[in-house]
């Protein structure tokens, strides 16, 4: 027999007696593209990046912020920036 064995056994008999298909059914549900899975979320990062509690002066916060949307970004490269002109001596 070529069937799924893996298939979920049905209680059922009458085609309306089946589970109604809710939004959150279709949210969990697994995608396909022929044989392969469609992952969800975010693709793995080389560098992943730390969550961090940080205090900054008003002023600093405010400035980025009126940059717009992408200010943590901007900040994260001007420090970068801001390591590349200040080379860390050996200690």
């Amino acid at each position: 027999m070529s069937g799924n064995k893996r298939a979920t056994p049905t209680n059922w008999v009458d085609p309306d007696d089946a589970p109604e298909l809710t939004d959150e059914f279709f949210e969990r549900a697994d995608e396909y593209v022929g044989e392969n899975l469609v992952r969800r979320g975010r693709p793995p990062v080389d560098h992943k990046k730390l969550l961090l509690t940080v205090r900054y002066d008003e002023d600093v916060v405010a400035a980025f912020k009126a940059t717009g949307k992408g200010w943590q970004t901007r900040m994260n490269e001007a420090l970068r920036e801001w390591l590349k002109q200040h080379p860390q001596k050996a200690a």
